[in-house]
């Protein structure tokens, strides 16, 4: 009897194996949320496929934003259930305060936002590493994205 209930329990482990990690697709739809004399909210998608039968979690850690190749800001996220056998997305966000932008002026970062703005666009990047783990595995993503966005005021 004690075969009976071990020989489905064994055979649904196996078929419930981590067989990839989830595939990063991409880090797409980078844009200014909101951009006050205060603050400059960004935000972006970082897009997975997972293909495996069990989820897992992702984290978000030390990913650098650089507004026009200068490092602003640091995004760190608390963790996102991976569904299984789906495609799914995380919001990657951040707030800037002005402050932040008016320290780093030592390269004429002031000027190159303050034109950005009046182009109404800015080139932001996305640096940095976001962690997939499941069943005791993990796998590192490096994340390097930038693109022009427009910003609306």
């Amino acid at each position: 009897m004690k075969k009976l209930v071990f020989i489905p329990l064994i055979l649904l482990i196996v078929s419930c194996s981590v067989k990839e990690k989830p595939l990063f697709v991409k880090v797409d739809n980078i844009e200014v949320i909101n951009a006050t004399l205060d603050i400059i909210e960004l935000e972006a998608d970082a897009y997975f496929i997972n293909k495996n039968d069990v989820g897992g979690t992702l984290e978000s850690k030390g990913i650098e934003v650089f507004v026009n190749d200068v490092s602003i800001a640091h995004v760190s996220s608390e963790s996102f259930k991976v569904p299984a056998r789906e495609e799914f997305s995380i919001p990657l966000k951040v707030v800037i305060p002005t402050k932040e932008v008016l320290e780093k002026n030592k390269n004429g970062l002031l000027g190159g936002i303050l034109s950005s703005i009046l182009d109404q666009k800015m080139k932001i990047q996305y640096k940095g590493t976001i962690t997939y783990s499941t069943l005791g595995f993990s796998y590192d993503y490096e994340i390097d994205r930038t693109e022009d966005v427009k910003i609306k005021m």
